[in-house]
């Protein structure tokens, strides 16, 4: 059991539109499955990633305890006079990567993520995967650590997660993401590196004495790192630890 995730509800005639004039994603592929998307300031910087699941009267949305009474409030703040109701529910979150249970839905942002299912308080069916250690290998960032209100979706690898639409129209801080698609080339964002020694989550990690990142999630001799492209290209230091691109 996911206890670190919310599930809200978003009801109401207006709820499509409503949704989909805010998040980053195109909200009517989520009928009858399900999409990750992200909520975002108008300066285009992050506020809260989640799942959105359809159902026949209601919009799911699974975001991490951490972020759920921010996004919970950023939604009402937005509803005006818009025909939706934002509830908490008491719904259950699992996940696994075996063989998918009845009911259960293939995470959307990559094959090795496995699936989610929704329940109630006794249908706990979660497995006992290495969740950091499969998000490390496939640069997956995670709530509250690679995602925090600095981030810029793209540089977060928003694009490969299947987590932006470029043409579903605006949305919150569409501007700047289309500009960062369309406009430049990323010169920071997310990679994954290879460590020889200790380094933690948090280190500054430096190159001839200048600073080129961040290090983030650690599994092993393996983390993901939040790096200037053009200065991570040979042997960096993170803590007491030699790191190097390992992509």
């Amino acid at each position: 059991m996911m206890s670190d995730r919310v599930v809200l509800s978003v009801s109401g005639t207006d709820r499509l539109e409503f949704l989909q004039g805010l998040i980053t994603n195109d909200v009517t592929r989520a009928a009858g499955s399900i999409i990750y998307a992200a909520l975002l300031t108008p300066q285009g910087k992050f506020i809260a990633d989640f799942f959105v699941i359809g159902q026949d009267d209601r919009l799911l949305v699974d975001v991490a305890q951490s972020h759920a009474a921010t996004l919970a409030q950023r939604l009402m703040m937005y509803r005006l006079r818009a025909a939706v109701q934002i509830d908490q529910t008491d719904l259950v979150v699992s996940r696994g990567t075996g063989a998918m249970p009845q009911g259960a839905m293939a995470d959307p942002r990559h094959p090795a993520l496995g699936w989610r299912h929704y329940g109630n308080s006794d249908s706990d069916i979660s497995d006992n995967t290495d969740w950091d250690a499969l998000r490390v290998a496939h640069l997956i960032p995670e709530t509250g650590i690679e995602l925090t209100p600095d981030t810029y979706i793209l540089e977060a690898g928003f694009e490969n997660l299947h987590g932006v639409d470029f043409r579903k129209g605006c949305y919150v801080g569409q501007e700047l993401v289309a500009r960062m698609k369309h406009k430049t080339e990323l010169r920071k964002g997310l990679a994954r590196i290879r460590i020889d020694g200790e380094a933690d989550c948090g280190d500054a990690i430096t190159s001839d004495g200048k600073d080129v990142g961040v290090l983030h999630s650690v599994s092993g001799d393996q983390a993901i790192a939040y790096l200037r492209f053009d200065r991570a290209t040979g042997p960096m230091q993170a803590g007491s630890a030699t790191v190097a691109r390992a992509d």
